[in-house]
Parts: C-alpha cells; structure tokens; sequence
C-alpha cells in the first residue's frame, strides 16, 4: 500500500487516520479520546461527539470556525474547550491528542509522572511531562487546569489526573509520534517494575550520549539503483511497517539495515516517521559514505563495523520493543533457557552497559560473531541475522519471550531449563544454532 505524506493530507484526512490508527493500537475505546488540528486560517478541526472512533470517517469531523460557528454533521467533542484553551495558551501547538492508553491511564490514576529519562529517545522526544488536577470532563475548569500545565514551558505532554493524556505537536505527525513514544514509554516502566528496579539516566548521562553521536558521514553522489538494491528497498519497507503494525518498532525509532555487495549496505534514515516510511527513504551506504542529499541513521559506523567483521551477518535491526525494554532499563537478565525456540534461535542474550553503542564500536561488533541479540541498558535491543527475514524473526522471537517472562514475574519464581536440557538442544539443533 503507498505510504501518504501526512502534512500534504486535508485536516479531515488527518484526524480520520490517526484516530483510526490510535483506535486499532488499543490506545483509546470506541466512545473514548479526541484529536484535533488548527489551520493556518485559526479554524479547529476536531473529532465529533458520541461518534464510534472505529468508524469514523472523514465527513465525520467537525470544523470549529474561528469566529465559533460549527461545521459539520455533529457536535465537535465535548472536550473542545480544553482542546481550544491549549491552542490560546501555546502559538506554537497546531494539533492534540486526547486519549486514555493504558500505560499512561496507569500513571493518570496512580497521580504520577513518568520520567522519560529512562533512555535519551524517550527524554528527547517526549521532554519533560506536566500535570494536571482533577476537573469534570468537557468543563471550562478542566480546559484552564490543562492550559495551566502548557503556559509558560516548553511540555507538550500532560497527564491528566484520573483521566488521561493530553498531548501537542507543531502538526499531527509530530503529535503522534509523541503521544506513541509516551506511551512506549510508559508500558516500558510499568513492564520494568514487575521484574525489578526501574533504572533512570540523569541528565547528564544524556547530554554526554547525545554529544557521543558522529556528524554526517562523507557523501557521494549518482548513486544507481540496480534492480537488486530496489528488491532490498522493498523488503526492508516492508519489513519495517510489519514492524509497526505489529508493535516492535514505533515511528520514531527503529534502525534497519542490509548488506547490498561486499561491505556496502542500506539503511534507514534518521527523522523519517517508520509508520511512513518508503524505499526512496532508505540510504546507501558504500565504502562508508552515504547516498547525497539524505539524513541517514547516526548508527552507520556500527552498522558498517558489523559487516566488515561478521561476513555471516547479512542484516541488523535496532528498536526498542516494550518487553525487552522492560528488561533493558531494569537490568534483568533475559534468561532465554524456559522455552526450546527461544534458546535454540537466540542463544543466550548479553546485556551491555549504557553508552556501548558509542563507548566501544569494535567491541560492540565483535560481540556479534557469536550473539545474535544483544540488549543495551537504558538504549535499545539490537538483532542481527543472515536474511531479513530471519532477523525480524529472531527480534518476534525475542519480544514474544520477553513478554512472558514479564508476565511470568507476576506468576512466580522463573523456572528455566537446566544444563542437561540445554546441552541436548545444542545437539539436536546444531544445523540451527551457529
């Protein structure tokens, strides 16, 4: 399916899509949440009133105009005053997002705020989250408590309390891709805790790994696009939405690469939503310089320092799927001897320390000769395997195993498998396990 360019999409088209990817994530209910943008005219464009999210379609959103008069076939949420003192209170914020995901409904009703300091992605995309107190839904009250939190700071995150989230964006796309990255956020933290202490970054910790990020590669031009490169372009477009859909990688972070001839490869670009991302977005990569005019991910010299030292690697992905999140930021082992698959296709599982991905490149690439998943503490996972398909396979199997160990710690005691067990599996499995 082609991919649209949100921004180039009619408000209508807008809202309809987001609410309806929102409503298929599990991120709202059919009577629950609303979104809203702002014209350059000064107009709100915004979800209607008791209209089912699952349903919704274009003709469905209602314009409010600046003078006040509505247009439309409904009512516009009964949350419109909220959504309108916030564009009063803050030029800068031309599109909300109101909803009640259940990662941040847990921090709503607990009356906390999630430190998104847990890796520098989150602080970076989310920032600092205000706070809101109680008010009646659809209440003036409630909209002055909400714009309270937005004037006067740079937060375009809000927890309501024993409601929600309220979040800003310059645009829809930008809103979005917050409100996701929040609520990754938050499952991140709530998953952590259930295995065991959920670690923080301090400040500085992130500003020395954002200072840690190489400056743009050297650049080359006419760069040919023979038909083998476009197959790899597909699969890895394709393989980066399957991503999405099926919640391993969330537009704002993912890095997926493929060896194309020798030591060149492809790979993502930095800043280009995953939700919408096409293979005129990938980037190649050769001899260490990148394609002309495109913003390639800042992990190309890992990338590249893999495939020049693993010959058997062929593909490497790099996310941040919740559950083995979960075991990220709280330093738990991801203890993969309690099911055969997960031991045979993943082997055992390293956790290195924050900061590895920059620290030490070689060694960082070294440690895939004979691992094929490694965690990083309070950054991300990353996968690597002979075909792509067989690393999005080994990242499934990862996440899938790490679900169930966090549902398992609210069970009791992790019961793994023994040596004994472990040594006929390497046996039996010696064609698989490299």
């Amino acid at each position: 399916m082609k991919k649209l360019d949100i921004k180039l999409m009619h408000p209508v088209e807008q809202i309809n899509m987001v609410i309806g990817r929102i409503y298929e994530k599990g991120m709202t209910t059919t009577s629950g949440g609303n979104i809203s943008i702002r014209d350059k005219n000064g107009d709100i464009w915004i979800t209607p009133s008791a209209v089912d999210k699952g349903d919704l379609t274009p003709k469905d959103i209602v314009c409010v105009k600046k003078d006040g008069s509505i247009v439309g076939l409904h009512k516009p949420s009964s949350e419109f005053p909220f959504h309108k003192a916030i564009f009063e209170a803050r030029p800068d914020i031309n599109a909300i997002i109101h909803a009640h995901p259940p990662g941040l409904v847990a921090f709503s009703i607990t009356r906390q705020v999630p430190n998104t300091n847990i890796t520098p992605h989150f602080r970076s995309v989310c920032g600092k989250v205000g706070y809101a107190p109680y008010g009646c839904p659809g209440s003036e009250e409630l909209g002055q408590k909400i714009a309270d939190q937005f004037i006067g700071t740079d937060s375009k995150a809000v927890i309501m309390e024993n409601h929600g989230v309220v979040l800003g964006g310059s645009d829809m796309l930008d809103a979005y891709q917050r409100f996701e990255t929040l609520e990754l956020c938050c499952c991140t933290i709530v998953s952590a805790g259930k295995l065991g202490k959920v670690n923080v970054l301090t400040d500085e910790q992130i500003l020395q790994y954002r200072a840690q990020i190489p400056s743009k590669a050297t650049r080359f031009s006419d760069p040919g696009y023979p038909s083998d490169e476009l197959a790899i372009r597909r699969d890895m477009v394709n393989i980066i939405h399957r991503a999405c859909e099926q919640g391993l990688m969330i537009s704002t972070f993912g890095t997926v690469s493929a060896r194309w001839s020798g030591n060149d490869f492809l790979i993502t670009p930095h800043n280009v939503s995953r939700w919408n991302i096409t293979a005129d977005n990938i980037i190649q990569v050769k001899n260490g310089m990148t394609e002309d005019n495109k913003n390639p991910s800042y992990q190309v010299p890992l990338h590249q320092r893999i495939y020049e030292q693993n010959p058997h690697i062929n593909s490497i992905i790099m996310t941040q799927s919740p559950n083995l999140m979960a075991h990220s930021i709280s330093g738990t082992k991801f203890d993969v001897r309690t099911i055969p698959e997960s031991w045979i296709f993943l082997q055992d599982v390293p956790s290195v320390p924050f900061g590895s991905l920059f620290d030490d490149i070689d060694g960082m690439a070294n440690m895939f000769d004979k691992n094929r998943v490694v965690l990083i503490e309070n950054d991300c996972v990353v996968v690597t395997g002979d075909k792509l398909l067989n690393t999005f396979d080994y990242l499934e199997v990862a996440e899938f195993s790490a679900n169930s160990l966090v549902m398992a710690a609210s069970v009791g005691p992790l019961c793994p498998m023994g040596d004994a067990e472990i040594e006929e599996l390497r046996v039996a499995f010696s064609a698989i396990i490299r």
